[in-house]
């Protein structure tokens, strides 16, 4: 059975177990790349990371940004939000739908 996994500083992620998901808190680079690796060895088959953190592990993040699992979704923080999970979305969308149609009003 695939589990969903949600990594980021407490204040960010903290909600998130509520609705059962595995949440692991990091808040430095090194252990953020400890339990992303240590996720994506296993049975996760969707991991959130908060934006601050993902801009960290770009470059581990990409290694999966072509298969299928695990899906790897950025979400915003309380600190350092860079509007990357968006775009990201974004590019997902017009991937899918091939327009735009989520655009800044």
């Amino acid at each position: 059975m695939y589990k969903v996994a949600v990594i980021g500083d407490k204040d960010s992620v903290y909600g998130f177990a509520a609705l059962g998901l595995s949440v692991f808190f990091a808040d430095e680079e090194n252990e953020a790349r400890t339990i992303f690796k240590k996720l994506t060895s296993q049975d996760y088959s969707i991991i959130y990371i908060t934006e601050r953190l993902a801009s960290l592990l770009e470059d581990e993040i990409e290694k999966f940004s072509f298969q299928p699992t695990p899906a790897i979704i950025l979400i915003p923080g309380v600190h350092g939000n860079t509007g990357k999970g968006m775009e990201s979305v974004k590019k997902s969308v017009e991937k899918a739908v091939g327009s735009d149609i989520i655009s800044d009003v």
